[in-house]
């Protein structure tokens, strides 16, 4: 577990007890430094108390394990995400061990827990380690928690614990100027209380030879020269086009901006009360999405997403609206044509790219190893499907699988915790030799060398770049960009080619600085980020208050049906907004099959998907909490009828009224006190 001489040079002030960012490339060894900070500060310290966070729940393990080999089994650790089933409560846990390895939320909900066995204080540790910390900014939990240490700061409450920040990528914040980004690098300084950003000088010719980096190539290719099943698409959505009447409405269609505009047109036709235009623009959107996994995948896989929405749509929906029923029709008297044209469709030429990269580096005999980064989870599971499906990839020694974050999507399976474990368990043992995988894979995973990574038709940020291109650290390694020529997904690399130059600028400035100039600087930003903080604060509380929660009516958002009152809701552990209304249940069905969430929750479990009665629409899922059961709703899935007109939330915590906190005991009482009543 020894330190390499740039290691020993980037965490000395942090040795000293200053608060530091470690900038470090992906895989140059920033959490073993980490865990060596944690060692000495443990050693050093009285009363020592050790808290490190990461913002994603497969990062717990991981770190643990770097961690325990740092410490040697000296001290007492504990690793915590939500999926590790019943334990007992984050405060108690935090009382009796010297380090903690906890996802944010953790945290942040034990900061905020009135329950003495839950609850922790901030400066209950010593040293607050935050991983990937150029996720510190705006309302990210990350930030919700250090504004708490800022204002403890200010308020000069003691003692605070030291802060040591790590990151491969401080990004520009969206900046395309030096200028900016360098405001943008002072600010997460400032949100982490920074007194310097760390990076190897001395010794950065011996990084640059520890940490090469890959070969990278843009492959690109042409577009289609014929697209008969793109074509019957764009045809099929005109029709619909002509259904809605609004020649303003722009036909981009295959655009994440189509997307963006098919999104508000149907938020605004719900608010207004137009339920048939608002069927028109979400079929719209499905159709959208369909021509976008057909330009990243198949034509087989397009439909089959869309074939999925319209069985679900008849499957679900109770009562169907002439648009509805329109839609449905439009797209029975055309699918025989669309499977005709996806079967005969000439490969997408991404994929024939795709497919010479991947026979290049896999007929080799040099037992390559590759990751495949895309956009969604539909779009991984395609070209997992593909992969195996294509006959010349099959010749070769490719044992492939998915790498996807939590959830559950149409045709892709439900990925935990201790699935993505088990398949970078394989895939460093070599039984898995490729990972088709989502962002999930780009951030801290400790992935073994590869020889091939493919950016496949992305379009993301400067950050993501970096981090996906860090997983490329064999030797002679390959960093492929494929995209279609002139495409907005090229035009954006290129752009984060430049912005990555502008981030090195931007850090190289802000550590040049007169130290005095530099913590002036910092401490105007922290009290500018307060201020902010409190003036927003003071405006959701002046907004909860704008009407009483019995004067506002709940609406479905499909069928527009009066389902209760603003009243009829509580707060359970301050995210989940149930219904505690009895005669709420008359107005939803429960599915019999429990909702699949990647996480073990102490006091509820998952029930089924609850459904509007009327009209089918999902609207959330059951909750059982400790032993009774209760509806939890989503904000999208209704609108709010308020004295002065219709709104539409975006977060229960924005609603224009107040909603109390769920309490057990008292909701018991008073279901016992109705059923004797009755």
């Amino acid at each position: 577990m020894e330190l390499r001489p740039y290691q020993w040079e980037v965490i000395m002030p942090a040795l000293e007890g200053k608060n530091i960012i470690i900038w470090l490339p992906t895989g140059a060894g920033k959490t073993r430094a980490a865990a060596y900070v944690a060692k000495r500060h443990l050693e050093t310290v009285d009363g020592a108390k050790v808290v490190v966070l990461v913002n994603r729940v497969h990062l717990v393990t991981q770190h643990g394990e770097e961690f325990s080999r740092m410490l040697g089994g000296r001290w007492t650790m504990k690793t915590l995400s939500g999926d590790m089933g019943p334990r007992a409560g984050f405060g108690h846990l935090a009382r009796s061990h010297d380090l903690l390895i906890c996802t944010a939320e953790l945290l942040q909900m034990a900061l905020t827990s009135p329950e003495e066995e839950e609850h922790v204080e901030l400066t209950a540790f010593s040293l607050l380690v935050v991983d990937e910390c150029h996720h510190t900014h705006k309302d990210t939990v990350y930030n919700v928690i250090l504004s708490r240490y800022l204002e403890h700061k200010l308020r000069q409450v003691r003692p605070l614990p030291q802060v040591l920040g790590l990151t491969a990528s401080p990004g520009t914040g969206g900046a395309s100027k030096l200028e900016g980004a360098i405001d943008h690098v002072l600010q997460l300084c400032a949100n982490l209380d920074t007194w310097r950003i760390m990076s190897p000088q001395n010794y950065h010719p011996q990084l640059q030879e520890l940490n090469r980096q890959p070969c990278k190539q843009y492959d690109l290719c042409h577009r289609r020269s014929q697209d008969p099943f793109g074509d019957l698409l764009k045809k099929l959505m005109d029709q619909v086009h002509d259904h809605l009447e609004m020649p303003e409405l722009r036909r981009n269609f295959g655009t994440q901006m189509y997307e963006q505009q098919v999104v508000e047109l149907s938020q605004d036709a719900a608010l207004d009360g137009l339920q048939q235009r608002r069927v028109y623009a979400l079929h719209l959107r499905r159709y959208n999405d369909a021509l976008l996994i057909y330009d990243t995948v198949r034509a087989v896989d397009a439909l089959a997403a869309l074939q999925d929405f319209y069985d679900r749509e008849r499957a679900t929906k109770t009562q169907i609206l002439r648009a509805e029923r329109q839609l449905l029709a439009l797209f029975d008297d055309h699918k025989n044509a669309l499977a005709h044209l996806a079967t005969h469709s000439p490969e997408n030429p991404k994929l024939e790219v795709l497919e010479q990269i991947l026979q290049k580096q896999f007929g080799s005999p040099d037992s390559p190893r590759g990751i495949i980064f895309t956009r969604t989870r539909q779009s991984a599971y395609s070209l997992l499907l593909w992969l195996q499906q294509q006959p010349s990839l099959q010749k070769l020694d490719i044992k492939a699988q998915l790498m996807v974050g939590a959830g559950n999507s149409s045709q892709s399976t439900h990925m935990t915790q201790r699935d993505q474990q088990e398949v970078i368990r394989k895939f460093r043992d070599g039984t898995l030799n490729l990972l088709v995988a989502t962002s999930v894979a780009e951030e801290g995973l400790d992935i073994p060398q590869c020889n091939v990574v493919v950016r496949y038709g992305l379009l993301t940020n400067e950050i993501s770049m970096v981090q996906a291109r860090g997983r490329a650290r064999a030797g002679q390694s390959v960093y492929s960009f494929v995209a279609t020529e002139d495409s907005q997904e090229l035009r954006r690399e290129l752009t984060n080619e430049a912005l990555e130059a502008l981030m090195e600028q931007a850090v190289a400035a802000v550590q040049k600085m007169d130290q005095a100039e530099y913590q002036a600087k910092i401490q105007d930003l922290q009290r500018a980020a307060l201020v902010k903080r409190a003036a927003r604060a003071d405006q959701r509380n002046s907004q909860r208050q704008q009407y009483p929660a019995e004067h506002v009516q709940l609406l479905c958002i499909n069928c527009m049906v009066a389902v209760g009152h603003g009243s009829d809701l509580r707060k359970v552990e301050g995210t989940h907004y149930v219904n505690v209304n009895p005669n709420f249940s008359i107005y939803y069905t429960v599915s019999p099959k429990p909702v699949v969430i990647d996480r073990v929750f102490k006091d509820w479990r998952p029930g089924g998907v609850i459904s509007c009665s009327n009209c089918g629409e999902v609207w959330g899922l059951q909750m059982i909490y400790k032993s009774v059961k209760l509806p939890v709703l989503k904000v999208r899935s209704m609108l709010l009828e308020t004295p002065q007109g219709r709104i539409r939330a975006k977060k229960w915590s924005r609603v224009p009224f107040p909603v109390p906190d769920f309490n057990f005991l008292q909701h018991c009482a008073q279901s016992l006190s109705d059923l004797t009543l009755d």
